[in-house]
């Protein structure tokens, strides 16, 4: 069973006998059905779990339920002898945004009070526009993301009190022995490769084969693109080929959505695919940066809306698509490889799923930074550089923001491979596989 951080807050959550209904919402192949099973049938004596999509496609028991009562005699029909007492009794709703309705009916059964519920799905976004009455104070959505680097350290035989200690040499700003630093680098660049999603992750740990993980990233992959499509029947190849744009766009220099590109039509503007971009983003298949050119904190206050990037939602995705089963692309920092989109794209996941929104800086006057994220503590924005070749000093876009004093920059953040920790005035220059604490 892989090491999750959101069983922690899937189980306080229980434990605080909250009313809300906890709403687990993620792309699919994250893993959110496989961690509610396995904290419900740990913390439940009756577990009951019934999957929405199946349904459709089956019985349909659930098209029709429009009240608690109507709601509990289809559920007796598949599990009544497990409908015990709230207390050891958890119904788990998978699939939920299968019949938008339910999420409405979610607001009742938590008012009902009579069993334990937690739901999960996707494109609850979508979903939650299509139902009647959104069950505002009565549910708790909280968002899943594939495995983040310090997950996938645990994958691989890491421990709790090892961790421990990174983290306080990164709290300390103390530079790692050479051992540790290769240890952690040779991890790091595995984790390129293999990515956070969990079927690919457990396939690494179980064959060390890279064309068993890549034969599973090039199928969720092609699903993610199908699933796309079948949003909007009318713009089905718009979204697709916005999806499918988005690795060679990665490879441009700015790394901008263009528009004329989608369909080679000119006279389209931003607004004309922003409803197709809003699936791609809420269904977590893709990660959108935008663009910030005036600074203001706190950084949405000042956002962009007609200029973002966007990245694939894993890096092993990526990786795969790029390089196929060539690993010596990523394993021997090869001159001739440009491993710059790869590099932003796990940053970007990394953040993300840490709980940053997604911004960088694009000034045509002063240049581009890769990252900005908001720091609560010091009611000022960070400005983060990503750098996968050894000219790691060089960045006149982000000297020139951070001298800026109307930006208020107290620090800025340099990742790139080099072991040594320094800092030179505001900015600080960490190893790439600090990124999990930032």
């Amino acid at each position: 069973m892989l090491y999750r951080k959101i069983e922690t807050v899937i189980e306080e959550h229980f434990q605080s006998q909250s009313k809300k209904v906890l709403l687990i919402d993620g792309a699919r192949q994250v893993g959110k059905t496989t961690i509610i099973r396995y904290v419900g049938q740990k913390l439940f004596e009756n577990f009951i779990e019934i999957n929405m999509v199946e349904d459709v496609l089956g019985n349909q028991l659930f098209s029709n339920v429009k009240t608690v009562e109507d709601f509990y005699l289809q559920v007796s029909m598949l599990a009544g002898d497990k409908m015990k007492e709230k207390e050891n009794t958890l119904i788990f709703i998978d699939e939920i945004q299968a019949y938008p309705h339910l999420l409405t009916l979610l607001k009742f059964l938590s008012q009902d009070n009579h069993f334990t519920f937690i739901a999960s799905g996707s494109l609850l976004g979508v979903a939650l526009q299509e139902t009647t009455s959104i069950p505002m104070g009565s549910i708790r959505k909280v968002r899943m993301f594939p495995l983040d680097f310090e997950e996938f350290l645990y994958a691989n035989g890491l421990n709790k009190i090892f961790l421990s200690n990174i983290r306080k040499k990164f709290e300390n700003l103390e530079t790692l022995d050479e051992t540790t630093h290769h240890k952690m680098m040779d991890l790091f660049k595995k984790y390129l490769l293999i990515g956070g999603l969990p079927y690919a992750v457990n396939a690494f740990l179980e064959t060390k084969n890279i064309q068993a993980v890549r034969e599973i990233q090039n199928e969720i992959h092609d699903y993610y693109a199908v699933d796309a499509s079948k949003y909007d029947v009318d713009n089905k190849l718009k979204i697709r080929r916005i999806y499918d744009l988005i690795p060679s766009n990665m490879e441009n220099k700015k790394k901008r959505i263009i528009v004329k590109e989608i369909e080679n039509k000119k006279g389209k503007t931003f607004n004309d695919y922003s409803d197709d971009f809003e699936y791609l983003i809420g269904a977590g298949i893709a990660l959108n940066v935008q663009a910030i050119s005036n600074l203001t904190f706190p950084l949405i206050e000042s956002a962009g809306k007609n200029l973002m990037k966007l990245y694939l939602n894993d890096v092993g995705i990526l990786t795969g698509i790029l390089y196929r089963n060539n690993i010596r692309a990523i394993l021997d920092d090869q001159k001739s490889i440009n491993l710059g989109s790869v590099y932003e794209t796990v940053i970007a996941s990394e953040l993300i799923a840490h709980g940053h929104k997604l911004f960088y800086y694009d000034n045509r006057n002063k240049g581009e930074v890769d990252y900005l994220i908001d720091d609560y503590d010091s009611l000022s924005v960070v400005p983060i550089e990503v750098k996968s070749g050894k000219d790691y000093t060089v960045h006149s876009a982000l000297n020139t923001f951070v001298q800026n004093e109307e930006y208020g920059v107290k620090k800025a953040i340099v990742l790139s491979n080099e072991r040594q920790i320094t800092v030179k005035g505001k900015i600080i220059y960490l190893p790439i596989y600090y990124l999990m604490f930032l």
